[in-house]
């Protein structure tokens, strides 16, 4: 009975894929004008060594006419991988990242 901003999340497994409920979000509009009786469903499941499948499908009554979902592959990377929070507002890392994409366009054509 207790709602929170981000809602409540509950996992479960359902064979390979670790499904993912969240429910209880505030009354207070987070996601494309939600209410608070959305339900949010996501799915992980990994497709190879590389690969996780990710899906969601997004339920408000109050909101949508009906449920939508999407879904995406999360690809592995083999650099760091920092957390959006410890760069928000960082306006440097957006140079930083730049310069890196240029520097690997530059190797790509030699």
């Amino acid at each position: 009975s207790i709602r929170q901003w981000e809602g409540d999340s509950r996992g479960h497994w359902e064979g390979n894929t670790l499904v993912v409920e969240t429910t209880n979000f505030t009354n207070h509009p987070k996601y494309f004008g939600t209410t608070d009786k959305a339900r949010v469903t996501e799915r992980f499941t990994r497709t190879s060594a590389e690969t996780i499948s990710y899906q969601f499908t997004m339920e408000d009554p109050g909101t949508f006419s009906r449920p939508w979902s999407a879904a995406f592959a999360l690809n592995r990377t083999t650099g760091p991988i920092y957390e959006y929070a410890c760069h928000e507002g960082n306006y440097a890392m957006f140079d930083s990242l730049s310069a890196g994409r240029a520097k690997d366009a530059a190797k790509a054509k030699k």
